[in-house]
């Protein structure tokens, strides 16, 4: 009776809400809303004040998107009670985009699958209750193994090397593992992890995390069949996801590690050993996950534009990272290199990639390009601060990464809902809009006659 009733009520507020892209919008702002009512209760802050509203909406929506910005010191100001609210968030929105994200492919890739065996004469099973529960199964397995692993080594390092005791270890272990495997970024220290920038037990556990979370289910699931030998050939998403993230960090902590160096003020005053973790550090959290062992405002401005690229092309689909996702920009890549050699289709690694994908690869890409050119527009006209560091700020909330130059707590309450506003459009964007351009696919009855505009 009483699903009966929710669902009436929500076919006369919402029509067409069982659609799978609206469902993921309600779902997070639903979220967000409750996260931002129990960080306003005065049990939720240290003062035992209550936060005001902005506040409490900019740090709800910053957990349950995976981001880590903040607009208030994280250990300050929320007390115990705050920071589990905080956590909470993290891990309901890791695993409910982890979840949706797979679900969605999941149900993109069996409808194309029915079309064609229907094409062929050819019987196919479609999307089913057990295939939905395998894959929430899967996903919350997944999470808590690596967060559980990442857990002990931290609260082990914070008891042996820090002088914790076990209770306060275990807290701070739970609560950097959880972050960092869903990539959001928050840390307990006011400084983040600049305090341990040179302590490897606590910076290569948290990097692996981010990495794990950030390549996504579908890349783990597919390793587990490969080692079990249930799959011997990997399919095109796992090689893209897999061979784009290897090379971008590659690519990032050279340039990182490069650029800086010599800086004074980030990695000059460190021996190499200490330079090399540094620099290795800050070229994993760029796949979207906020934790710095450096301060980014004192970063050469080179570094800040690699770091707003890397931001903005972001992790592997279906995981915690954000961004366009790393299959998108590959896909990209493909499809400049196959015009540029004068090819008529593009192939993959040995396979056509359908003319849809292109499509729907480079909307994602423009739409989130108008997203944080509009951002960085609308934060210029609203603070003071130079371009570079608005629009990192811009990149890090649209790619829900994290990172900042510091000036997210100086900016106004107008300029907070702006990244509010980037942050939940970047988390639910990518995968709603993904996932609504092939669900909507419709085949054309007609064609109209063909002209060339002049491109160039």
């Amino acid at each position: 009776m009483a699903q009966v009733l929710v669902g009436s009520v929500l076919r006369r507020l919402l029509p067409n809400w069982r659609q799978p892209a609206r469902i993921v919008v309600l779902a997070f702002a639903l979220a967000a809303t409750c996260g931002t009512v129990l960080l306003m209760l005065p049990v939720s802050s240290e003062s035992g004040e209550p936060t005001g509203v902005v506040d409490a909406l900019f740090t709800a929506v910053s957990a349950v998107c995976v981001t880590g910005l903040t607009v208030v010191d994280t250990p300050g100001h929320w007390s115990t009670v705050g920071e589990v609210v905080i956590l909470g968030l993290i891990q309901l929105g890791g695993l409910g985009i982890m979840t949706t994200a797979t679900l969605l492919g999941l149900l993109v890739s069996r409808r194309f699958a029915l079309r064609l065996t229907l094409t062929a004469q050819a019987e196919t099973k479609a999307l089913d209750l057990g295939d939905a529960r395998r894959v929430v199964r899967g996903v919350v397995s997944v999470s808590l193994v690596f967060e559980l692993i990442v857990a002990l080594l931290l609260a082990a390092r914070f008891l042996t090397g820090y002088d914790y005791d076990l209770d306060r270890a275990l807290y701070h272990g739970i609560f950097h593992a959880v972050s960092a495997f869903n990539n959001a970024g928050f840390a307990l220290y006011t400084d983040n992890l600049m305090g341990f920038v040179t302590d490897p037990w606590i910076c290569l556990p948290i990097s692996v995390a981010v990495l794990a979370g950030g390549l996504g289910f579908p890349v783990w699931l597919e390793l587990w069949r490969h080692l079990r030998r249930t799959r011997r050939r990997w399919s095109m998403h796992v090689k893209i996801t897999v061979l784009t993230t290897s090379l971008l960090l590659v690519a990032g902590v050279a340039v990182i590690t490069i650029a800086e160096w010599n800086n004074p003020e980030t990695l000059g005053g460190f021996s190499a050993g200490g330079k090399l973790l540094a620099g290795f550090f800050h070229g994993v959290m760029p796949r979207t996950a906020g934790f710095n062992s450096l301060d980014m405002g004192e970063m050469e401005s080179g570094t800040l534009l690699v770091t707003d690229i890397l931001m903005f092309i972001g992790g592997g689909s279906a995981g915690t990272a954000g961004g366009i996702k790393v299959t998108t920009f590959a896909l990209l890549a493909f499809v400049i290199y196959a015009e540029v050699r004068g090819e008529p289709s593009v192939h993959v690694f040995g396979r056509k990639l359908p003319a849809t994908v292109q499509r729907q690869a480079l909307t994602v890409a423009l739409l989130s390009v108008a997203a944080v050119v509009s951002g960085t527009l609308l934060l210029l006209t609203l603070s003071p601060f130079r371009i570079e560091s608005v629009l990192f700020e811009a990149v890090s909330a649209f790619a829900t990464v994290g990172l900042s130059t510091g000036i997210t707590p100086e900016l106004n309450s107008a300029a907070h809902l702006v990244l509010v506003v980037l942050m939940f459009l970047g988390r639910v964007g990518p995968i709603t809009l993904a996932s609504a351009l092939a669900l909507r696919e419709r085949t054309r009855r007609y064609e109209l006659p063909e002209e060339r505009p002049i491109v160039g």
